[in-house]
């Protein structure tokens, strides 16, 4: 079975664009695609999903754990469990491994109260 050829047809729509507005086009309809994803990577969070990023950001299945424990504990998983030890290693002026080994070892987490 042979595709009708409908290309002209399909085409009409930006057949007068110009190269700059096809590209401004372009951009447009993957924002459109892509902002609802981001919008529930923002709102939807799993224990699961912050393990990983922890892992990757150089912690030990052991060291993360608690750290996950912590950050449901105190409600913020929404915020993303890296982002806490990110934002405590700024306001502690440390590496993001100290302010995450510090969560681990129970310190701290009163100042993680503070940094949302």
């Amino acid at each position: 079975m042979k595709r009708a050829d409908d290309f002209e047809q399909r085409r009409a729509h930006l057949a007068n664009l110009s190269d700059e507005e096809l590209y401004d086009r372009f951009w447009n309809l993957a924002e459109q695609i892509v902002d609802p994803l981001l919008e529930l990577g923002k709102k939807n969070t799993t224990p699961s999903v912050e393990r990983s990023i922890l892992l990757r950001m150089g912690f030990s299945s052991l060291e993360v754990k608690p750290i996950i424990e912590g950050v449901m504990n105190k409600g913020l998983m929404g915020k993303g469990a890296g982002n806490v030890v990110w934002r405590l290693s700024e306001k502690l002026g440390c590496s993001v491994r100290e302010a995450g080994l510090e969560l681990a070892n129970g310190r701290h987490w009163e100042d993680v109260d503070t940094l949302f």
